[in-house]
């Protein structure tokens, strides 16, 4: 049952690079706003950072020990169809493609504001959608390139911008200062509710936790390997994310702080004076971005692949080449590429971000399946797939999993979830569709055979 791929192992990603892979997916262009975007509710900020990256490992773990008894390429996707069947599949499937390609076109817009900021460049539409175009299609050709391109530029992009923000954070514990970090809840409200109210901003800080499980068939011995880089990534981010927003709520004045646009930028500015340190973490950020948009469009590639291998998509998302399923990372950049265009020629910004919202929720609902896959699994007592001795802290590892992904729909808000709703049940035509395809391919199978039976039965009497 375990997918191979048609890759050789030198193509395929070694620990380090698999742990570059979920690093580089979780690690975005958001982080570099981070700081800003919760200072208002106070330092009770960090607090719900503590939290979720408890969820977050939590998560990571139950995808690791999911990974290690059902090594395929298509992580959740796989777990939910094991557990629950086509249909349940299906939905972790579409809902995970459907995140991957619109989220890469909103981390395409969010390059080109760094872009403009490292040029000098005046906006303009024409200059915008050509740059947008690029984050989109420089990541797609080396994925089309093949595996070692993905990893090459990885582990490159994950380096380069893995060590700023690790700078900002080891050298911002020499200038921290108490008196920065400004009040625990903002207007000495109810901590609970700026605790919740902060975790709604930060929540998404960790999607991506599932990226080498995804990509599990690209992964050299997946079953030790996917595990491992799935908690290292997601601790190496959590180190980043938790050292890096503490060390710029210590370095700027707490007043100032809620005002930035460019935190870690006025984090460096004050630590070291001028205005140089702009420069470096808006090269970081696009090269953040860039990095994150290699590693999104592979998984945009490998989870329709699995889907289809299953006769769940339409088969043209199983053929690869160089260990790459090519029409997967087409698909997905034809399709941020669409969705980039109206942004920028229509002024249809309510659709994007409608389109944005989706992802939001979309994100969520291969977590919640996953985990309650885990949970499904320890409660039936499967024992190819449950190991006895670690059953009761794999199932507290699995509620906690399927809580913290609760907590993520939750999060998205209102309209996140009404629109996710409305876009995953649009999804069923697809299902639909696939479904009829293959019943009526089994019963024209079947015809022959059956038309057959009669002349056996008069030869054999």
């Amino acid at each position: 049952m375990h997918d191979t791929d048609d890759g050789t192992q030198s193509r395929r990603f070694g620990l380090p690079t698999a742990t570059a892979l979920v690093m580089g997916n979780i690690i975005g262009g958001g982080i570099f706003l981070l700081p800003a975007s919760v200072a208002p509710f106070g330092t009770v900020s960090l607090l719900a950072f503590g939290v979720l990256t408890i969820g977050a490992i939590a998560l990571a773990l139950v995808f690791g020990r999911l990974a290690e008894r059902d090594p395929r390429t298509g992580g959740p996707y796989v777990y939910a169809r094991e557990a629950f069947g086509d249909f349940a599949g299906f939905l972790s499937a579409w809902s995970y493609w459907t995140m991957t390609w619109v989220s890469n076109a909103a981390l395409a817009v969010a390059g080109v504001g760094y872009f403009h900021f490292l040029t000098g460049v005046k906006p303009s539409m024409g200059a915008d959608l050509t740059v947008a175009l690029a984050f989109l299609w420089l990541p797609a050709l080396a994925n089309l390139a093949g595996t070692r391109w993905v990893g090459a530029v990885q582990m490159v992009s994950t380096v380069l911008k893995f060590l700023p923000l690790l700078f900002v954070a080891v050298v911002g514990i020499f200038f921290f200062d108490p008196k920065n970090l400004g009040p625990f809840t903002e207007g000495g409200g109810n901590w609970t509710g700026g605790l919740t109210a902060s975790a709604a901003i930060l929540l998404y800080s960790y999607v991506g936790v599932e990226s080498a499980s995804v990509s599990a068939g690209a992964v050299r011995n997946p079953e030790r390997n996917v595990g491992r880089a799935t908690v290292l990534g997601t601790i190496g981010s959590a180190l980043v994310y938790l050292l890096g927003t503490l060390a710029v709520f210590g370095s700027i004045p707490h007043d100032k702080l809620v005002k930035s646009t460019a935190p870690f930028s006025d984090a460096v500015d004050t630590m070291f004076g001028g205005h140089w340190g702009g420069t470096l973490i808006a090269a970081a950020a696009a090269i953040s971005i860039f990095g994150a948009l290699n590693g999104w469009t592979l998984m945009s590639a490998h989870s329709p692949y699995a889907a289809a291998k299953d006769g769940l998509f339409p088969a043209a998302f199983a053929k690869e080449k160089r260990g790459v399923p090519t029409f997967g990372v087409l698909a997905a950049a034809v399709l941020a590429t669409g969705l980039t265009i109206i942004n920028y020629t229509s002024g249809s910004g309510g659709v994007f971000n409608i389109l944005v919202l989706v992802t939001t929720f979309s994100a969520t609902v291969p977590y919640l399946l996953a985990a309650a896959a885990q949970v499904y699994f320890l409660l039936t007592g499967q024992g190819h797939k449950v190991n006895a001795g670690r059953m009761t802290r794999d199932m507290v590892l699995a509620v906690g999993a399927f809580a913290f992904s609760f907590w993520l729909v939750a999060g998205a808000g209102y309209a996140a979830v009404y629109q996710g709703v409305l876009f995953l049940f649009a999804g069923i035509l697809v299902y639909v569709w696939m479904a009829g395809r293959r019943k009526a391919a089994e019963a024209a199978d079947a015809a022959p055979a059956a038309a057959a039976e009669p002349v056996k039965e008069s030869v054999s009497g």
